[in-house]
């Protein structure tokens, strides 16, 4: 597991638009051209450098192709919207080793239990357990790791899958057919399992797998995608070019 302090800078993150900049230029470039601070009310280029670092590795890189035409395909249309956070959500979370940890052992435990909320002392206790037997946290002091924890809890928030402020509760979104076909693409881009029923990013649909069969079964998908399902084992073969389906969605 490669573990960095990405998940404190992003819950930190006070303008998501740097986002959209970033997959454009460079920090190097904006500031040659003296737009750099025209984009972002972050006025330090100190700060935009840390942003930049952290938004470069952790939500805008792309394991393939296929992820980034899909990415950039629905940030230039939509930039910061409920859609393009829940398909940032999913590539943080490919990306950020730590991020998806925490979802599995904790949002989405709670998620698919039916809680309503998740106290940071869970993130805490979580994070403590992990530093056992993790050496890349084991020079994490306790104040690093209680910030960790609660800047979890606020970038779930950023991604729309928490609200409340002091006391947050755990939303239950419900992917748009847009999302769901976006989520299907995205998982055939980055699994590499071809029994998707092993694969362990199921849980980024944010429904019970009997629920996602179901769905991807309906005759409205059959435009995007085919299905071959035979109850342990599920194929997906996706039938409209990266380049275009964000287009053909519309």
């Amino acid at each position: 597991m490669t573990i960095n302090t990405d998940i404190n800078i992003l819950g930190g993150l006070p303008d998501w638009n740097l986002v959209n900049v970033f997959l454009q230029d460079s920090i190097t470039t904006l500031k040659e051209d003296g737009t750099l601070h025209t984009y972002s009310s972050i006025k330090t280029d100190k700060s935009v450098k840390r942003f930049e670092k952290t938004i470069s590795t952790t939500l805008i890189h792309f394991l393939n192709k296929d992820v980034e035409l899909l990415l950039r395909s629905l940030l230039k249309v939509e930039r910061i919207s409920k859609d393009s956070l829940q398909l940032l959500f999913w590539n943080a979370s490919l990306n950020n080793d730590l991020l998806n940890y925490l979802n599995s052992q904790i949002y989405f435990l709670a998620f698919y239990s039916g809680r309503i909320s998740i106290k940071q002392d869970e993130v805490l206790a979580c994070l403590k357990d992990l530093k056992e037997r993790e050496t890349e946290l084991q020079n994490w002091s306790i104040s690093t790791l209680e910030t960790t924890a609660s800047k979890y809890l606020t970038l779930l928030k950023k991604f729309g899958l928490m609200g409340g402020s002091l006391h947050k509760s755990i939303l239950h979104p419900y992917l748009s057919d847009k999302m769901f076909v976006v989520f299907v693409y995205w998982l055939k881009a980055i699994e590499t399992k071809s029994n998707l029923m092993e694969s362990a990013w199921l849980k980024y649909a944010f429904c019970e797998i009997p629920v996602l069969i179901d769905r991807l079964m309906q005759k409205k998908f059959a435009t995007y995608f085919l299905i071959n399902f035979t109850g342990d084992n599920l194929k997906i073969e996706t039938t409209i070019p990266y380049e275009t389906i964000y287009d053909a969605l519309k």
